[in-house]
């Protein structure tokens, strides 16, 4: 259940990411260009929503990163009582099987050889 809950937060985490990496413009434009001069302008909303992008950015980065990290220890464990695998187990329950015979067509063949 609580693997189940991390996945679905890291999910979340994730698709929120990529939005905010999205408005960003990688030439310092992005979200900010759009309100008025691309910083020829020293609004303080402008350079707030430039702030808040970047802070975000970081903090769903390493909220991400720690969610990854602790899904780990949430993760199901094996159990040490199916150790072997079903390869393994076909191999140590196969019954030995006696040669086929060989039928009298293939001694035909070997004969009319030599």
């Amino acid at each position: 259940m609580t693997y189940t809950l991390f996945l679905i937060l890291i999910m979340i985490v994730a698709f929120l990411l990529i939005l905010i990496i999205m408005v960003q413009n990688p030439k310092g434009g992005g979200l900010s260009s759009s309100f008025g001069g691309g910083g020829t302008q020293s609004l303080g909303g402008v350079q707030n929503t430039t702030n808040f992008l970047d802070k975000s950015t970081w903090t769903l980065s390493i909220v991400l990163l720690a969610l990854i990290l602790l899904s780990n220890f949430a993760a199901p464990k094996m159990t040490a009582v199916d150790t072997s695998s079903e390869i393994e187990n076909t191999i140590e329950n196969r019954e030995v099987q006696d040669a086929p015979m060989q039928t009298e067509a293939t001694t035909t063949l070997k004969d009319s050889a030599q």
